[in-house]
């Protein structure tokens, strides 16, 4: 059997936007008969911890050291090696790369020195040019879960005005900059009917969430993370979300939605998706002017500019791209394997 270790980690602080995508790619090669190792460090977080868990997916403590690191991949009898993350040292890939085994890095436009086999960016209009590496670029390679693929529609949406909106808003498994309240005030500043579900990541900020009262015609339905998540989103005819991972779920429901971007990070990818039409922006969380309140306003009322707004995001992400870096990484193993050790 061949045997894929990911490196990624999740957090209070870090979120588990690395986790997620690391997740989809997983079960992508479980499908295909591969046995899958996580070395990480998950923060204490529970939802976390449960998407290993429930897919039966081994978990591993993470390596403290670029030594710890090489030693797991010979314990562990990996084939190749799969790195997400912002914070980990390079030397830890460098010297993994010296034993000969192939390492795939996901990015997001900067490699942070990382040394790869493999590097993917599956962020809109990213390019990837470096030398004696597979640059895998754009949102043909964006990963997504299970969950998510198999409820993508035949064909995109298309909305009508015969019912009240239904709009799902969540930032994440741990919200840490604490976007929900913000953004449930928002909705009932529109002052105009929907029914909402609100993720509130964790006791306190669903308390805060509680206190927010809805106006006329107005619900909210407060929420801990779940993993029914892709289902509501299914549902629903309007999603409000950080610009970040979690976009190109949205795009490939073919889902309508109204991005934040919380951190620098994020700023670039919410220009792009903005600038292509794919999505509605609100700004920046803590820094929201008249126009955000309007934003949402125009499209909880107006079912036309949803339907476009639906149509072109849903052509943007088919929904393939874990097979596709799964096919990469999979190939770069065998090369390995075949070659005299």
């Amino acid at each position: 059997m061949t045997i894929v270790g990911i490196r990624c980690d999740a957090g209070a602080r870090t979120g588990v936007g690395h986790l997620v995508r690391c997740v989809a790619l997983a079960e992508e090669l479980v499908a295909r008969g591969v046995g899958v190792r996580f070395l990480s460090d998950l923060g204490g977080v529970e939802w976390a911890e449960a998407q290993l868990t429930q897919r039966g997916l081994p978990w591993h403590p993470a390596p403290l050291d670029p030594v710890g690191l090489v030693a797991a991949t010979e314990r562990l009898q990996l084939d190749a090696l799969v790195v997400d993350s912002y914070t980990l040292p390079p030397q830890h890939t460098i010297e993994v790369r010296r034993t000969g085994l192939p390492v795939l890095a996901i990015v997001d436009g900067d490699f942070r020195g990382q040394s790869a086999d493999i590097y993917v960016d599956q962020n809109l209009d990213a390019v990837i040019d470096v030398e004696d590496a597979i640059g895998l670029a754009g949102l043909d390679y964006a990963l997504l879960r299970g969950s998510v693929r198999q409820l993508r529609p035949l064909a995109p949406p298309v909305h009508t005005s015969g019912r009240t909106p239904k709009v799902v808003a969540f930032f994440g498994g741990t919200d840490a900059y604490r976007a929900a309240p913000a953004i449930a005030d928002l909705l009932a500043r529109t002052a105009v009917p929907f029914d909402a579900t609100i993720i509130g990541a964790n006791e306190e900020l669903r308390s805060e969430l509680h206190k927010i009262v809805p106006g006329e015609g107005q619900r909210f339905d407060i929420i801990a993370p779940t993993d029914d998540l892709p289902k509501l989103l299914a549902g629903a005819d309007l999603a409000v979300s950080a610009s970040g991972t979690s976009t190109w779920e949205l795009l490939c429901l073919g889902l309508p939605a109204a991005l934040v971007w919380v951190v620098d990070n994020q700023i670039l990818g919410y220009d792009r998706t903005l600038a292509r039409g794919y999505a509605a922006g609100i700004g920046r969380l803590g820094h929201f002017g008249p126009d955000a309140v309007e934003t949402l306003r125009t499209l909880l009322t107006d079912p036309d500019l949803r339907t476009s707004l639906a149509r072109k995001a849903w052509a943007a992400v088919d929904g393939q791209g874990v097979a596709r870096v799964a096919d990469a990484l999979l190939e770069a193993a065998a090369v390995r394997a075949a070659s005299p050790r």
